[in-house]
């Protein structure tokens, strides 16, 4: 059986080489992070919005589920470890000058919001015309 080689990210050098190379360099924040929007692999609807370190963004690739960082408890978060709405990754994408991520999942379990809803983005901003408090209002 060959050893498991640890997945590496290529180096950000050039501004051509990140925006053109097809090596993955991704970009993380002062914090170790980068921001991951999930989204669903079928319907391309928006699921939720994450974020990943190095650390749990090697581990997603070596499951092949989503393994993201939270950032108010401060630990490695495998969606659905608990819960069993577990996100089956189908594809990983990056922005052009990779410092943000779009999962494209199947969505495993009663939902993926932590409120048992199918998605995060259950609501929708109502911008008043003359001013005023913005409200939320539900998304259809």
């Amino acid at each position: 059986m060959t050893p498991f080689t640890p997945y590496q990210f290529g180096s950000r050098e050039t501004k051509q080489a990140i925006e053109e190379d097809l090596v993955f360099a991704p970009k993380f924040d002062e914090n170790g992070l980068i921001a991951v929007m999930a989204v669903d692999a079928h319907s391309d609807e928006a699921l939720m919005l994450a974020y990943m370190n190095e650390e749990s963004l090697r581990l997603t690739l070596e499951k092949g589920q989503a393994v993201y960082w939270s950032r108010s408890r401060k630990e490695l978060w495998h969606k659905g470890a608990t819960s069993g709405e577990f996100q089956e990754v189908v594809e990983i994408r990056t922005d052009c000058d990779q410092d943000a991520i779009v999962l494209r999942v199947i969505q495993h379990g009663g939902g993926c919001c932590h409120t048992k809803r199918s998605n995060c983005f259950y609501r929708k901003v109502v911008v008043p015309k003359s001013g005023g408090l913005v409200k939320l209002a539900p998304a259809e």
